[in-house]
Formats: structure tokens, sequence, C-alpha cells
């Protein structure tokens, strides 16, 4: 059983989880505001969010190595100050150029916070115990997408586009001083020599192909441009999976890939996260643009999939244990194709509590997939790999995320292709969308019955408590 320092790690790091992922995309909503207050265009304001995700998804690759260079608690503290520091200068910034340079000193931070906070948990968590934690540090990360576009409207039309920065400055002190309370000093060691070609290319390939995906999601970006841009990640990345597999101490050690629950919840979990923070882009578009709601109505259908994901979350480790890895993500993943697959087919005249009903079901899916993935990721880890195992799902996560509205946007855009009714295009993208799911599912469909057993607590015949080996 989980003891309370472990919760009390696993709820610290959901804190910091749920403060990288909200301000990676509530700037979005405030563009028009912002633009106006710095004296430039909402498609200039792009930047701070790009900068930022584009940040993320570079040095997360880093955290492992320093987490064993520095220790694990210092880099954690570190990150959580300089996360909190950056987030009132940019409530501060003057300008647009300072904003963006500021933004990327706090996506700096954020990109320490999780993935050695998570490395901080997976360090002192049986295996029988990764459900409960890994259900702790999941769902803020599916809360924060649903959350972001109603919180950044009503900061920016009752108070200032600054307090979106704000915000983070109490949250940042309460979990920098519930850091330095029960965060021990974690892995450490002596690392080996930090490889400089691994991060010269991962580096270039992970920020070419982030930029890339923001450059399909905004307008008029020119499409020579984003191809060049494209072409040079998938360059870079290509070039990086050679050097990673030869290199002796590689910066991303992909033959932990070798583990094949591990694999699967890279493969499949990166095309579920994908999904997960595209749908609540395109929700409030379609309600709002086809439906004629209002704003207000929009995001208070969308919250359902918060709802969804909070009513589930008692369950998921219970039904983890239940039924297993294999069927539970077999079962979430066809759900979450399905309830994707069903918002192609909600009108103006679909009652509300049908559509609510709909997008409540997709919640739950997704926070019963993603806490599978999540958990079963390290369940058959060793733990002198499990380093190396955060580090490339930790990064594999962000990208993810951080693809999430090019996604939907590249959907939504062959839809117009495809269909000229009303509302015929976000038919065609929701449609797509749902596909997408589809591999995950076959990828489930193809784990072993046992895969994460390692992880799971079963009733023996005599009402006691067994682990699953």
């Amino acid at each position: 059983m989980m003891d309370s320092r472990q919760r009390a790690t696993a709820l610290l790091v959901a804190g910091c989880f749920f403060m990288e992922m909200l301000d990676g995309t509530i700037v979005a909503t405030a563009a028009p505001r912002m633009a106006a207050a710095l004296g430039t265009t909402p498609a200039a304001v792009g930047l701070v969010v790009t900068a930022y995700l584009v940040t993320l998804a570079v040095l997360i690759p880093l955290s492992g190595w320093l987490a064993v260079r520095f220790g694990a608690r210092r880099v954690l503290l570190s990150a959580i100050a300089l996360f909190t520091l950056a987030s009132a200068a940019c409530a501060a910034a003057p300008d647009l150029g300072t904003l963006v340079a500021l933004r990327v000193l706090q996506a700096a931070g954020g990109a320490m916070m999780v993935p050695v906070g998570r490395l901080l948990v997976l360090a002192r968590t049986e295996k029988s115990d990764l459900p409960k934690a890994m259900a702790y540090v999941v769902w803020p990360g599916l809360v924060a997408p649903v959350a972001a576009p109603l919180a950044g409207g009503l900061l920016t039309t009752y108070a200032s586009w600054h307090w979106m920065f704000l915000i983070n400055v109490p949250m940042g002190l309460v979990a920098f001083a519930a850091a330095w309370r029960i965060v021990g000093s974690g892995p450490q060691g002596s690392p080996p020599p930090l490889d400089l070609v691994g991060v010269l290319l991962c580096c270039t390939g992970l920020a070419a192909l982030t930029w890339a995906g923001h450059l399909v999601a905004e307008d008029g970006s020119g499409w020579p441009v984003t191809a060049s841009v494209t072409a040079v990640a998938f360059a870079a990345l290509a070039a990086a999976g050679r050097h990673l597999l030869r290199a002796p101490h590689p910066l991303v050690n992909l033959r932990t890939l070798e583990v094949g629950s591990f694999r699967e919840s890279v493969t499949g979990g990166s095309l579920v996260w994908m999904v997960i923070t595209a749908v609540p882009f395109l929700l409030p578009l379609l309600f709002q643009e086809v439906f004629g709601w209002s704003a207000v109505a929009s995001g208070a259908v969308v919250l359902f999939v918060f709802v969804g994901n909070i009513a589930v979350k008692p369950a998921t480790t219970f039904l983890l244990n239940r039924f297993g890895f294999r069927r539970l993500l077999i079962a979430s993943t066809a759900a979450l194709a399905v309830t994707v697959a069903g918002c192609a087919f909600l009108t103006a005249a679909t009652p509300v509590a049908v559509t609510a009903a709909l997008v409540l079901a997709g919640g739950a899916a997704r926070s019963v997939g993603l806490t599978g993935y999540s958990t079963m990721a390290f369940s058959e880890v060793e733990r002198e790999r499990l380093r190396d195992a955060n580090t490339l799902s930790a990064t594999a996560q962000q990208l993810s995320a951080g693809l999430g509205v090019a996604v939907a946007v590249i959907a939504l855009r062959i839809g117009t292709v495809l269909a000229s009714a009303p509302g015929g295009a976000y038919q065609v993208a929701f449609l797509l969308l749902g596909a997408l799911c589809l591999p995950a599912v076959l990828g489930a469909v193809r784990l072993h019955p046992t895969a994460g057993d390692a992880a799971r607590t079963v009733r023996a015949p005599g009402g006691a408590a067994a682990r699953q080996r």
C-alpha cells in the first residue's frame, strides 16, 4: 500500500503537471487581448505558445541525465522555483519579445518538473501500487486542456491577461514548500558522459517537429515553410534514432522499447494523447461556429469531459486489477474512438443532455485509457532502466500533447476539402480523429494477456489480496 509520503509526492507531481499543461494551452484564449495590450497582432502572440511548447519538447530528454548528475530533489526544487519566478516575470513583461524570452525560461522549469517528479514517484512505488500512483499523476494533464479555455476566458474578461501567469505564483509557492518538506534525495549517482550528438539531433528534431505542428495550426503560415521545417524535423529525428541505437551512452535509450508493454504504452499512448488534446480544441469551435452557442454554453458542455475524468477516477484502479491492462485498454481505446467519432453526428438539434452524455463518456474513456497506458509503461521495466524509460515516455507524451491541436487543424482542413455542407468539415474531422484511435485499439489487442500484471493486485480465492507476478 502507498504510504502518506508516497501519496503526497504523487499529488505534488500531479500539481506540477497541471501547471505545466495549463500554461501550454491557456494563452491561446487570450491572444486578441494580449495582442492589443502589447501593441502587436494575435498571430504574433502565437509565439508565446510556440516558444513554450518547443522548449518543453527540447529540454525534457535532458531531465533524466540532470536528475542523476545533480540529484532529483535539487533539480525538482530548482525547476519549481524557476517556473514560479518566470511566471511572475511573464506577468510583468513590457513587450512581446521579453514575454517570449521569459516563456522559454518558464518552459525550462516546466520541462524538468514533471519528468523528474515522476521519476521520484516511480523510484519509491511498488509495482502493485503503480495504478494508484499514476492515477494521481495523470488526471491533471487530462483536466488542464479542458479547463484552460474557460479559465483563460474568465481571467481575460474579468481581470487581465497578466493573471494567466500570476495564478502560477501561489501554486508554485505551495508546490515548492511541499517539495522541500516531503521529497527525499531520490536517484543520484555518477552519470555517463552527456551525449552531445544525441542532444543536438534530438533537440533539433523535436524543436522542428513541434514548430511545424504550430505552423500547421496557424492560418497563413505558408506551406513551403511548413514543409521545409517538417523535412528538417524528420531528417534530424531519423539521424537521432540511428545515433541513439549505436551510442554507448545515449541521451534517450531506445532499447527500452524492447519491453513490449512499454513499447505499446509509448506508441498507443501517443496516439491517444493526440486525440485527447485535439478534441477540446474542436468541440468549442463546433458548438460556437456551427451550432451558434455562446462561449459560456460551449464551455459548460465541454466541461463534461472533466466530469467524466473525475467520475471514473475512483474506479480506475479496481478496473485495472479486475480486468487487466489488455482488456481495459481495448475497451477504453475503442470507447474513445466511438465517442470521438460520435461527435460527428451531433447537430444543433441534438438534445443538450445527449451531447453532454457523449462528451462525459469520452472523458471517462480517455481517463481510464491514459491511466492504463501510464501505469503499464513501467510495470515490466527493470528498476535500473526506469530513468531511461521515464525520459522516453515523458518526451513522447509532451510531443504528442503539443501536436494535438495541429492534428485537429489538419483533420479540419481535410474536412473542408471533402465536405461542402455547413458543419461537414467538423463531421469529417471527428471521424478522422476517431479513426486515429484504431491503431491504438489494434496495439492493445496484440498485447499479451498478462501484460502489466506485475502492477496488478487481485483477490485470491480465500479473499486476501494477492499480487500478480
